[in-house]
């Protein structure tokens, strides 16, 4: 259903002379500014008509040199491919990456700034991206036959943005940039040329708040400045003139003559230079897809088709894992004895220990509260260097059970083991030797200090 301002640009463009709407070969989603973005499924090509190729063409091939490039100071006029191109270049956005490559390829570099600028006019959306394998949801894939040609990564709508975003003279990073068709006039009436960048100029004549100033001021009605970038029965030529006179008239001088004047434009001052209308037949003439564009857009869909599904088998197969976890045995728990303990017996320990009571009757307490804790693997007999005094049992608590405390239980273990009964086993000889002899005439060798 068409909206209530579609209705109305639909009847003013009815009124115009020479205006056929039999003619118009214009999808009714471009009638509204809602629908100025390309409207495409992912992995769909975008054609000639959609981006008005021949269009970008003449703006770009335009060799008329009358701009003044305030980023090149001190060189002559250029023109808007090459302004265009260095504005977007000298992009405190514009990575390293791609810097390169516009340098590297000529030819990339302009495809690249006819895509950016179809996104500084609106008609490429922040949901659009230009290579395969781009993975997020929020994105639609489109190949651009006829802008990829160089076989350079056109980025993705969002960096193209920021990149124009960031695309400000440098006096414009201290002061906010002009945001209206009457400031830009003011700037250059003032001597302050270019007013502005070109990346910023385009935004402000694409702002739908001007629109009606600009059509009124500039166009015969019901022409508007975006409907130079529309699927419209208007020339590509003489659409792609009149931008151009637009571009010139806020940047340079709007005063004086203008270099893409024609007749009608000289002859009244402040008017765009008048626009061909075609017929239908020679509108069908006009962004034509080459069979091997044509091709080369289905083989990219065919790839993303591909990624697609590879990508999904993946996040299946991710979710598989998360869901069956391969299981991990668990560590064996051995002792450093010449009997390995189970995990069983160390659960079997831990038990009697829990419920035995503190105090315990038989030989098993002589060596300590815990002896009995443990199963009999690990109560082996501490062995005594020869030399050592054995300890004596107290007559008096023969046949009870010996409970010591701390202090005896260390004691009792300072007295009966060798703390470097180990060491008989390393590899230095002369140690071996001087510690042996100590042992042979009862002597316990000072474990540290002098």
């Amino acid at each position: 259903m068409a909206s209530s301002g579609s209705a109305d640009r639909h009847s003013a463009h009815s009124s115009v002379q020479g205006w056929n709407p039999q003619q118009v070969n214009t999808p009714p989603q471009y009638l509204g500014r809602k629908t100025l973005p390309i409207k495409r499924a992912d992995a769909e090509a975008l054609t000639r008509e959609d981006i008005q190729y021949d269009l970008l063409y003449f703006i770009f091939a335009d060799p008329t040199r009358a701009f003044v490039d305030y980023m090149a100071p001190g060189k002559p006029l250029v023109n808007f491919c090459d302004l265009y191109v260095n504005a977007l270049f000298n992009s405190n956005k514009c990575s390293k990456v791609l810097k390169d490559k516009m340098v590297e390829t000529p030819e990339f570099a302009i495809e690249f700034a006819k895509i950016a600028l179809l996104t500084n006019v609106g008609r490429i959306n922040t949901t659009m991206a230009f290579f395969p394998e781009m993975k997020t949801a929020l994105r639609t894939y489109h190949p651009v036959p006829s802008l990829q040609k160089s076989d350079g990564n056109l980025q993705d709508a969002p960096r193209i943005k920021n990149c124009l975003k960031a695309s400000l003279l440098p006096f414009e990073f201290k002061t906010p940039p002009p945001s209206t068709p009457t400031e830009i006039l003011e700037r250059v009436r003032a001597g302050n040329i270019p007013p502005t960048s070109v990346v910023n100029l385009i935004f402000v004549l694409a702002n739908s708040n001007h629109a009606l100033q600009l059509a009124q001021a500039h166009f015969e009605a019901p022409v508007e400045f975006l409907d130079l970038f529309l699927p419209v029965n208007i020339s590509s030529a003489s659409r792609a003139k009149a931008f151009l006179w637009m571009i010139y008239h806020y940047l340079s001088d709007p005063d004086d003559s203008n270099p893409f004047d024609d007749d009608y434009s000289r002859a009244n001052p402040g008017r765009a230079p008048r626009m061909l209308t075609l017929s239908q037949e020679d509108m069908m003439r006009e962004n034509q897809d080459p069979a091997d564009e044509i091709d080369w857009g289905k083989r990219m869909s065919a790839m993303r088709s591909k990624f697609l599904k590879e990508l999904v088998e993946e996040m299946e197969a991710e979710k598989k894992r998360k869901k069956n976890p391969a299981t991990v045995a668990p560590p064996v728990a051995t002792t450093s004895f010449s009997n390995p303990l189970s995990a069983q017996d160390l659960a079997a320990a831990r038990r009697s220990r829990a419920h035995r009571p503190a105090t315990s009757t038989g030989d098993a307490s002589r060596g300590s509260s815990y002896g009995h804790d443990y199963p009999a693997a690990i109560q082996q007999p501490v062995p005594r260097a020869p030399g050592f005094p054995q300890p004596q049992a107290d007559p008096s608590r023969e046949g009870q059970a010996q409970e010591r405390s701390m202090l005896e239980h260390a004691w009792h273990i300072i007295n009966t083991t060798d703390p470097l009964e180990d060491s008989d086993t390393e590899g230095d000889e002369n140690v071996r030797l001087d510690y042996s002899a100590y042992k042979s005439n009862g002597i316990f060798p000072p474990v540290c200090g002098p």
